[in-house]
């Protein structure tokens, strides 16, 4: 294949990634990979800021790698729908994804592409299936008499409300507002506007 970046990842400051980094390079080896570059992080899952995984695809849209090997899928995708997403930034690269447990993700093959299919309708299903417990969720809580939405009070800038009134009261502008009670000019704004009677 050529060459190839290494991308472990952990979801937790007590977990290694030395397990990963070593399987991964065996496996470079028996295939022949050269290792261009190893990245290692620590994030949860779902976790968007992977600021180690955004330097692989730097690479890759670079073409400097070839492949990416990863223990397993997991590793890389947020989710389905981030899998399948970033497989078709990499195949538009031409650099595929290869998973230590024998799934190799290059879209340009026939197995690469169905994969591909099912990963896409899993994601749409999976969204679908969010979106309806969300409305069932809005609808059961509405039918309740549930009050939606942040509730007068629950900000944690309203504890500073009434201070923030008197000050606004005694003609004090936003910004000196802000610097006697600590906030920003603009949530003092938003305090006066969505809390003129609240005391």
């Amino acid at each position: 294949m050529g060459q190839v970046a290494i991308y472990c990842r952990v979801s937790t400051d007590d977990q290694s990634c030395e397990r990963q980094e070593r399987d991964l390079r065996a496996f470079a080896r028996r295939a022949d990979h050269k290792i261009a570059a190893v990245f290692k992080e620590t994030a949860s899952g779902a976790d968007n800021a992977r600021p180690e995984r955004t330097k692989v695809l730097a690479l890759a849209r670079a073409h400097e790698i070839d492949g990416i090997l990863v223990t397993e899928l997991s590793r890389w995708g947020r989710s389905t729908h981030d899998l399948v997403q970033t497989l078709d930034d990499l195949h538009g690269w031409k650099v595929s994804v290869l998973a230590q447990t024998g799934l190799s993700f290059d879209l340009s093959t026939a197995s690469g592409k169905l994969m591909r299919t099912i990963m896409a309708g899993l994601a749409e299903f999976e969204r679908d299936l969010i979106r309806e417990r969300v409305k069932s969720g809005l609808a059961s809580a509405r039918a309740r008499g549930v009050k939606l939405g942040r509730q007068l009070g629950q900000r944690p800038s309203d504890k500073k409300a009434k201070k923030v009134l008197a000050l606004h009261k005694e003609g004090l502008s936003y910004r000196l507002i802000g610097r006697n009670v600590g906030l920003n000019k603009n949530t003092v704004m938003d305090i006066v506007r969505r809390t003129g009677s609240f005391a």
